[in-house]
């Protein structure tokens, strides 16, 4: 690579600061897990409708650095070289995510009506398609391709850092290209698996594309956090400048625009067809107290950061972007109790969150953090003989 200007070598404050943090999401993750079973021994019907949110949650975080990945080798761009490692890193917490699905399996019976069908008729219907022994082996199908996709990537990137004479570009986005497609097949399928069969009498034509577009705007918010932390140190500190700032926050207000506009195409299709079999998913959703929910999820969600985003001097200030960022992972964990909680019974008519509805995203999240962290250590935080990192650090030298 001829002209490229040496990578200075991490920091030791870079790693003990990922190292501290490390260590404090383990202790968090323990003490939530803890909270959980106590919660699980308590009340277990609600262990599992928190559980799931929280399970949609972070899975959504690792399936969306996935599919973020797949997209940056395929457009290119700089802003790219500054994320790749944590999506590669985030991506790669499926093998986790696939040990964490197993309460959902075990809680099968307590949250989903298709599982004892008795005789109601949709379901009977449905029970070729919906039955437990489909369900388990869908699900071990969806994992072995995200498991697959993601391995296959941080292989090739790995192969690149240490072979410079290798160009493995061709590569990377052929893979990108047919995993896309495979993402958003089993996503779509996955999502209605999981969360539309909660209420297995109504369906959505754009609930797959709602949950895509809500997974890349939570790896997106955590790659904007992880930058921002590390862009403090080098090698970051030396190809990260304003300019990667203001990228990604121009591609989190995308994906913001993006979950709005799925949102409310979902609204309006079945508002507009006025079918008492759909409209009945929002009635349960605009009383009770849920209605409050929703109009958080219209403020902190879309309205706020699309104001926000709206400013290039926000955009470039990493602390900021960052702020905000972790204001819609929140929201997005919101989203999700929005989506999953009202479907139960209990819940029609009026809100009311458990405790463990905060504590199973806490846990989760502890849990994930530490792995995550554990994995982005273990290889160097910039891609190694990228063409790309060569105008960019050129570039962040002469400004």
């Amino acid at each position: 690579m001829s002209g490229a200007l040496p990578i200075p070598p991490a920091e030791p404050a870079a790693q003990e600061t990922l190292d501290r943090i490390q260590r404090r999401s383990l202790v968090i993750g323990a003490l939530g897990v803890l909270a959980l079973i106590v919660g699980a021994v308590l009340d277990r019907e609600q262990f599992f409708r928190s559980y799931l949110v929280g399970y949609m949650l972070w899975v959504g975080v690792t399936l969306g650095c996935l599919a973020i990945l797949m997209l940056q080798h395929l457009s290119g761009g700089r802003w790219g070289l500054a994320i790749r490692r944590t999506l590669e890193a985030g991506s790669r917490n499926l093998k986790l995510m696939a040990l964490l699905f197993l309460p959902v399996l075990l809680g099968m019976g307590k949250l989903y009506p298709w599982v004892n069908p008795g005789d109601d008729p949709i379901l009977l219907h449905k029970a070729a398609y919906m039955n437990p022994k489909m369900f388990v082996a869908r699900a071990i199908f969806y994992f072995v391709v995200w498991g697959t996709l993601a391995w296959l990537l941080s292989r090739w990137s790995g192969q690149q850092d240490q072979e410079p004479e290798r160009d493995l570009r061709l590569r990377l986005r052929g893979g990108s290209a047919a995993g896309l497609l495979l993402y958003a097949a089993t996503v779509t399928l996955a999502s209605i698996d999981w969360v539309m069969s909660l209420d297995p009498h109504w369906s959505s034509t754009i609930y797959g594309m709602l949950f895509m577009a809500g997974q890349c705007l939570s790896a997106l918010c955590l790659a904007v956090g992880m930058v921002a932390l590390l862009a403090r140190f080098q090698p970051l500190k030396q190809a990260v400048h304003p300019e990667v700032f203001h990228d990604l926050g121009k591609l989190v207000l995308t994906f913001v625009i993006l979950w709005a506009y799925f949102s409310f195409s979902q609204l309006l299709i079945i508002w507009s067809g006025n079918l008492p079999e759909e409209t009945s998913w929002y009635l349960n959703r605009w009383s009770g107290g849920w209605e409050a929910v929703g109009l958080l999820l219209v403020i902190f969600h879309f309205a706020l950061p699309f104001a926000l985003l709206l400013s290039r001097n926000l955009k470039r200030a990493a602390r900021r972007l960052a702020l905000l960022a972790g204001i819609i992972l929140v929201m997005r964990a919101v989203d999700l109790f929005w989506l999953i909680e009202p479907n139960f019974a209990a819940n029609h008519a009026h809100l009311r969150p458990s405790w463990m509805d905060l504590a199973a995203p806490i846990a989760l999240g502890g849990i994930w953090m530490a792995a995550f962290l554990r994995e982005l250590k273990q290889r160097p935080v910039l891609p190694l003989h990228d063409p790309e990192l060569t105008l960019a650090t050129s570039d962040h030298a002469a400004d």
